[in-house]
């Protein structure tokens, strides 16, 4: 139980940090690259918003006001030996716990407001703390383009499908959210001067040194799924596809491209014990 609270306690501190944490879940994932610059890109499965989990409600959430007083071993000035606090001596000391408390919930409530200020600030000007939040969210999503479906399935988790098409005249990143100042991708698309393009998906992969958020919320997972199974805790679990007709330069799949209708294919399949996220690097130009 300790162990749980202190994960819970630094993913918290992280989650008010960073502002809004998106993490992916089980998903399902395809890209295609086209040597005539065309490319299309879909996600299916589950985004995390750790922001809105009840993990961060309750850090948020707690005080002081369990705090009991326990008073000071009182000690012979002579002998040193330990003795009966005396009335006034008890006095005295709880007089200065009393005045410690009010000091701390004084200082829990500017930090609190202080976070809130951020959180709200990071959220896009949505309140992680409202009811509503998590609705607002959805309906935000649902507005831009690309986003097919968005179901929101409680405690911070979205079951969502997105697809978009477009041409590599720009870089391209997923996802991409109206108001939020920080995202941390989960595909990005680089374009080179050179005709290449790298493909990175940083979000897929579990070890601290990739993705430390992702370690963070995987260690809670794992202690709560021993206590009450963690169904809404973030586990990854997905399969990213890529297909193209270009030249594949570097890939860190296991069993490297395949032949596809649209030339070669190249699969990641990634879960809890992946330490290495999906990278390739593909010839689309000349």
């Amino acid at each position: 139980m300790r162990r749980y609270g202190a994960i819970a306690a630094t993913l918290a501190a992280v989650i008010l940090l960073a502002g809004c944490v998106l993490l992916p879940g089980k998903f399902v994932s395809d890209i295609a690259l086209r040597k005539d610059g065309s490319f299309d890109f879909s996600y299916k499965g589950d985004i995390h918003v750790l922001a809105l989990s009840k993990m961060a409600a309750n850090e948020r959430n707690k005080d002081t006001a369990d705090a009991t007083f326990e008073p000071s071993t009182c000690y012979n000035d002579e002998t040193g030996e330990e003795r009966t606090c005396t009335d006034d001596e008890l006095a005295e000391q709880k007089q200065v716990w009393d005045d410690e408390q009010v000091a701390n919930k004084a200082a829990a409530q500017e930090r609190k407001a202080s976070e809130e200020k951020m959180m709200k600030t990071m959220f896009g000007g949505l309140d992680p703390s409202d009811p509503r939040a998590a609705q607002e969210f959805a309906e935000r999503l649902r507005r831009q383009k690309g986003w097919k479906s968005v179901i929101d399935k409680g405690d911070g988790r979205f079951e969502v499908e997105f697809a978009i098409a477009g041409r590599l005249d720009h870089d391209f990143t997923f996802p991409t959210i109206e108001k939020f100042p920080m995202v941390a991708p989960f595909v990005t698309i680089i374009r080179r001067v050179d005709g290449s393009v790298r493909v990175e998906a940083p979000a897929f992969a579990s070890n601290a040194s990739n993705s430390p958020l992702m370690g963070m919320a995987a260690a809670v997972a794992d202690e709560k799924s021993g206590r009450n199974g963690g169904d809404s805790q973030p586990v990854l679990d997905g399969v990213l596809t890529l297909v193209s007709d270009g030249e594949i330069l570097a890939n860190n799949t296991d069993d490297g491209p395949v032949s596809s209708p649209l030339g070669r294919k190249l699969e990641w399949k990634v879960n809890a014990r992946t330490t290495a996220a999906p990278t390739a690097l593909i010839k689309i130009a000349h």
